[in-house]
């Protein structure tokens, strides 16, 4: 069974950073293209960031760009999402999910089939 938990979420003040964990179980996961989206109250959700299996391909949100690092190990299962200088509309719930798809980074929420709970991020201005 495979199971995504969220941890690392707050609320911070603008020009903050917070640094967000996804843990990953039931799953191989250092095969499988690790992703993070997000969703802001009212709208839909979208593509934050996606890490291949090795790490040498990633992939980002061209507006977030520059601000956000995702990265992962394999050896603990874990993905992360490094978030500088955030800004208010960064606040929202912030979900990882897993992709199975070969051959390219995943962006599409209907190519990750498994989710985590989500962790809130609130960045006060």
């Amino acid at each position: 069974q495979v199971q995504l938990v969220e941890s690392g979420g707050g609320l911070v003040q603008a020009g903050g950073s917070l640094r967000l964990s996804c843990a990953a179980s039931g799953l191989t996961f250092s095969s499988d293209t690790m992703g993070w989206f997000r969703q802001a109250p009212g709208k839909e959700r979208e593509f934050v960031a996606a890490i291949n299996w090795s790490g040498g391909q990633i992939n980002y949100a061209d507006s977030l760009k520059g601000r956000f690092t995702i990265s992962r190990e394999n050896d603990k299962n874990t993905v992360y999402l490094q978030m500088n200088n955030l800004k208010p509309e960064d606040t929202g719930v912030y979900y990882c999910g897993v992709s199975f798809v070969r051959g390219f980074l995943a962006r599409r929420q209907s190519e990750y089939p498994y989710w985590g709970q989500g962790t809130q991020v609130t960045v006060s201005s």
